[in-house]
């Protein structure tokens, strides 16, 4: 058996996601987002869970094999270290939550989060997949050792009833891109603060958040919560922490940054000390500077363009990196023809212009459904006889946008 002695080399995560290899890239995605959150709650991974993860993201071990071996190298271990425990509920949570991301299926509801909770803490505690049933409250060190007010233990299940069935409802029609990120993070913001789960509570919303994001259309990179789980973390908290004898209430400028760069390809610096409450002045000039450093990049062009752009800055991404955008014409042609609407493909292809069906299956169709622009209204069963296609919120966000364009010009 391998033990921490036999690392063949540093685990690169950016080496493979470089690398370009689908599979390759898709399972270090994976992999360091379920390493990164253990920082949450100040853990870290064993020599042997990055070996471990090497060898699944080079397809060497499934992850079935790599959840034996990890449950295997701590049975069989002869002497235990001081933080061997610590070690090993990271290194069994993060095998977990790699499953769970590699994994397509995901159910929006009480049922969904809960069974999110089981998966990923099972073998750790045992109450994974329960509710608490208990009042709780936790010192923060962001709020100077007072808590945030969390969910009565009693009122946990309707709690989260009624703001998942709030959000199964809300529409996203009309809103700009920057406000549908804004939408979300309020909502991840409510799920976290009611608190379903006596530990592991923010991994679980991290993990539930990347999940309803990918149902939403957003195939996006999960670095974020990899390299800032203690910023989503401590964002979370000044969202749902007010204190009015101290002028202090509920901000949600650090968690609004937070997915403005995960959604929005933004690129605000997301730094933990600025977001502690009542800070001295040092804090407050810094914090002053990155403002006014932000607003002057947003508002000044890099450089000035020596031709007149072929795109007007309303209709081309603020970055590359931006989750809402494509460049693909043909794309963009069937989120307009789709609107608010349901099609089946005969109707789409009456929208659009074309006769040639495979041509627009595997052209247009295609890598919209592929880039989350587009869904199917049947998912589950793909030949169903009336399969229809909508658009994802990620396509209604990008639908509002050129409309918002068109309207403007």
């Amino acid at each position: 058996m391998s033990d921490e002695k036999t690392i063949r080399q540093p685990l690169d995560f950016e080496e493979y996601i470089r690398a370009g290899e689908p599979q390759k890239r898709e399972r270090a995605y994976a992999w360091r987002t379920a390493i990164g959150l253990q920082a949450v709650d100040g853990l870290t991974v064993s020599d042997y869970l990055k070996e471990t993860a090497r060898r699944n993201i080079e397809g060497e071990i499934t992850i079935d094999e790599a959840k034996k071996l990890i449950k295997t190298y701590y049975q069989s271990k002869t002497k235990r270290e001081p933080d061997d425990d610590e070690k090993q509920e990271a290194d069994q949570v993060s095998v977990n939550i790699t499953e769970i991301l590699n994994s397509p299926s995901f159910t929006f509801s009480i049922t969904g989060l809960s069974g999110i909770h089981r998966q990923i803490f099972e073998g750790t505690f045992k109450f994974a997949g329960q509710f608490r049933q208990y009042d709780i409250t936790k010192k923060e060190w962001v709020l100077r050792g007072d808590t945030v007010l969390y969910a009565p233990w009693q009122d946990i299940r309707e709690a989260l009833q009624y703001d998942l069935e709030q959000e199964r409802q809300f529409l996203y029609d009309n809103l700009t891109m920057e406000q549908v990120a804004e939408h979300i993070a309020k909502f991840v913001s409510g799920i976290w603060q009611i608190h379903p789960f006596a530990e592991g509570n923010t991994r679980t919303t991290a993990v539930f958040t990347v999940k309803y994001l990918r149902s939403l259309g957003f195939q996006i990179g999960n670095e974020l919560f990899s390299e800032h789980s203690w910023y989503f973390r401590n964002a979370l908290v000044r969202a749902n922490y007010q204190n009015v004898q101290k002028g202090i209430t509920y901000d949600y400028t650090y968690i609004n940054r937070f997915f403005g760069n995960l959604l929005l390809g933004e690129e605000h610096v997301l730094r933990n000390r600025y977001l502690i409450i009542e800070p001295n002045e040092e804090l407050k000039r810094e914090w002053e500077e990155i403002l006014a450093d932000e607003q002057t990049r947003k508002t000044t062009p890099a450089t000035t363009p020596a031709t007149t752009p072929a795109t007007t800055p309303a209709t081309s991404p603020a970055s590359p990196r931006n989750m809402f955008w494509t460049d693909n014409e043909k794309i963009l042609n069937l989120i307009k023809s789709i609107g608010n609407h349901q099609l089946s493909i005969k109707e789409m292809l009456a929208a659009v212009g074309l006769k040639d069906r495979m041509n627009f299956i595997d052209y247009t169709l295609n890598p919209a459904i592929k880039e989350g622009f587009v869904k199917q209204l049947y998912p589950d069963n793909p030949h169903h006889p009336r399969q229809k296609y909508l658009l994802t919120v990620k396509g209604v966000a990008l639908l509002n946008e050129l409309e918002n364009t068109i309207n403007t010009n």
